[in-house]
């Protein structure tokens, strides 16, 4: 059996590919970078024995997730896991950054995990058993004021998660959504956060490997929601029962100040 992992060349999605390639499955490995992607490969087959194909490609370009499901369907037609990992943030005020490159960031981080998951479930219907992973963040659980599209977009995967899990509860379908907190990956670097406010993020940071953990784990074992480390548990809690504007000043607090 398959799994496809989008964002696959490193970080949470490497992680991932090479704990599923230890438990057993092939692999079909999606992001932009193919020469990662292909030592990620060779890694997968020296150390587990299991094939990996890759596919270098620029998830947020428009018409992504049809390439994608296409290549996937000419592959394999024993697909029985979809990781929908690939995505990125982007910090600071919203008036301040360029709209072209939040609406990217949206299309990677929402539209491309709901057209590919649309795509495929067809091949995951044919499995005997299937899972669908979609990588949120305990971002989802609040407003986070200047990192306000990537908290909202990470609302709406968890959303959609568990819409979606609930509609396909009688299918052989299975849908988890993994919220991590602060990990240990390129993250910041992408988003644009200084030096700073990395260290303080540092503090907190869970490995790629130890949110791959829990990630395989709960996936495999049918959970809605993941969320990964006691402080991350929490925090995520507290939300549900802190007033909002508290909760959204306490994010500033962390978040602005640094700005």
């Amino acid at each position: 059996m398959y799994a496809l992992v989008t964002g696959a060349s490193r970080g949470i999605g490497r992680a991932i590919s090479l704990l599923l390639a230890r438990r057993g499955y092939d692999l079909l490995l999606v992001a932009r970078s193919e020469d990662q992607l292909t030592m990620l490969a060779q890694e997968v087959a020296q150390k587990h024995k299991r094939q990996a194909h890759v596919l270098a490609l620029d998830l947020a370009a428009p018409g992504a997730a049809d390439v994608v499901a296409a290549w996937a369907t000419q592959q394999t037609n024993q697909l029985a896991i979809l990781v929908n990992n690939a995505g990125y943030g982007l910090w600071g005020r919203f008036e301040q950054l360029g709209l072209a490159e939040q609406q990217n960031m949206l299309q990677l981080n929402m539209h491309l995990p709901v057209a590919l998951t649309h795509a495929l479930l067809p091949a995951l219907h044919k499995a005997p058993k299937a899972y669908i992973l979609n990588v949120s963040s305990t971002a989802a659980y609040q407003a986070v004021p200047s990192l306000s599209l990537y908290a909202a977009s990470k609302a709406f995967l968890l959303s959609f998660s568990r819409g979606l899990r609930y509609e396909l509860k009688s299918s052989n379908v299975s849908v988890t959504c993994l919220c991590p907190g602060a990990t240990t990956t390129a993250f910041a670097d992408r988003a644009g956060m200084g030096a700073e406010l990395q260290a303080t993020a540092n503090k907190v940071s869970m490995t790629p490997e130890a949110v791959a953990e829990a990630a395989v784990a709960g996936l495999l074992a049918g959970e809605a929601e993941i969320i990964p480390g006691v402080l991350n548990k929490v925090s995520a809690g507290l939300t549900s029962v802190v007033p909002k504007g508290i909760v959204e000043k306490i994010a500033a607090g962390i978040y602005e100040k640094y700005l």
